[in-house]
């Protein structure tokens, strides 16, 4: 096995100098330093050894690092620098450190540069298997709920496909024009004989015909004060547009080249067709490569995303303090659990729950190599698409559906 000096330094050589001084200070001989040191000798952390170089300064010994982190999440402990206080002045931590007091650069390069989802979710998994040896769970049966929580993100740094839908199509009006007035212009200075360009048609991207008409119907309802519609088409830019826009620009330098024509810089100078052509495209072709920035970060499976996150979406929270419904960058953060333990993890960005069921269940079978049997979850996430995956994967489904609590009304029955 690789890095067996971390080993041996943890697990054989640790705590040695530091031991026969507990029972002086008076840990307690059921303390839950023991438990985690006694898990972690029976994962295999060779995944995270990996990350390290064998050659050069040893750095401070990465099980190590992982085991404090895990004692001070089981005393709800989170904060770095609160880590680094106590592996100073606790002395479970101080044993569990060996006596050395690694700084908070050691602890986010460790977080940020080493242990990676795919490691945490090895070991995490590991975990799994241990428990269910020991009979704790069977990992055949899974109860999955999901909650939100806001990203680490600025508030006001969205981005809304709506928004992007609008000044796309403003955008494509200006290319329109400037593709009209380029054809023009080397029709009447015969640079089609000259030099032998040729009439460039503008290109089109499907579906800005619906955005247009739902722009139309919201300026009317603004006029009578109604509710505007939401304008989410899913629109996508392919590479034929801003390449077009790259050739024709190389094209008016060529001409204004042949031509002798001198683009001019600065204010109050006279400026060519030529320049005013090549600029025109210039300015409208950064807009249209940063629209397709926007809609290749969204993605088809959402509507917004935050600048200072760009895998967080904009959803409306549990806790909405203002009671005006704003809408916060957040994540979908789904769990599975089983006997009181949670057992699965998924992280999503989907504002609801239907998308996230079969991830997560496909995610919990490839990683525990353990065939559900059951599964149970709320309304949230009855859909379709879920029966039917759960039918055909023969996984019993415990899931409340939908019209459950409209259907024990009376409203309900006397409609009917």
């Amino acid at each position: 096995m690789k890095n067996n000096y971390y080993y041996k330094q943890f697990f054989e050589l640790g705590q040695q100098y530091i031991n026969f001084n507990l029972y002086e200070i008076g840990l307690p001989e059921n303390d839950p330093v023991y438990t985690v040191k006694k898990v972690m000798e029976e994962l295999n952390f060779e995944k995270l050894l990996s990350m390290y170089e064998q050659r050069g300064r040893k750095a401070f010994n990465p099980i190590m690092m992982f085991s404090l982190i895990t004692y001070a999440n089981m005393y709800g402990i989170r904060s770095i620098d609160r880590i680094v206080e106590r592996c100073r002045r606790d002395i479970g931590f101080m044993w569990l450190a060996q006596g050395k007091k690694p700084k908070r650069d050691a602890f986010y390069n460790f977080i940020n540069n080493k242990a990676s989802k795919p490691i945490l979710d090895d070991l995490h998994y590991q975990f799994m298997s241990k428990l269910k040896k020991e009979g704790l769970i069977g990992l055949e049966t899974l109860f999955i709920d999901g909650t939100k929580i806001e990203a680490n993100a600025n508030r006001y740094t969205f981005v809304w496909r709506g928004t992007v839908n609008y000044h796309l199509v403003k955008l494509l009006k200006q290319l329109h024009t400037l593709f009209q007035e380029y054809n023009e212009l080397i029709k009447s200075n015969q640079y089609d004989i000259k030099y032998g360009l040729l009439k460039e048609d503008m290109f089109i991207i499907d579906g800005t015909e619906r955005v247009t008409k739902v722009i139309l119907e919201n300026k009317e309802r603004k006029r009578l004060n109604r509710k505007k519609l939401s304008n989410n088409t899913r629109l996508k830019i392919d590479n034929i547009g801003p390449q077009t826009i790259m050739r024709i620009k190389q094209l008016l330098l060529k001409v204004s080249e042949l031509e002798g024509v001198e683009f001019s810089l600065g204010k109050g100078c006279r400026k060519s067709d030529l320049q005013k052509l090549y600029e025109g495209f210039s300015k409208c072709g950064k807009k249209l490569i940063k629209y397709k920035e926007n809609f290749d970060i969204m993605g088809d499976d959402r509507n917004s995303y935050s600048k200072t996150d760009k895998d967080a979406t904009f959803m409306r929270m549990k806790d909405d303090h203002m009671m005006n419904g704003q809408l916060k960058p957040a994540y979908n953060l789904q769990l599975g659990v089983e006997n009181y333990i949670v057992t699965d993890i998924y992280l999503s960005n989907d504002r609801t729950d239907y998308n996230t069921l079969i991830p997560l269940i496909s995610k919990h079978e490839l990683m525990t190599n353990v065939k559900l049997k059951e599964v149970t979850a709320d309304s949230g996430y009855c859909s379709e698409k879920n029966l039917q995956f759960l039918k055909d994967n023969d996984i019993a489904p415990y899931i409340k559906l939908q019209e459950h609590e409209k259907k024990k009304t009376r409203k309900y029955h006397q409609d009917i």
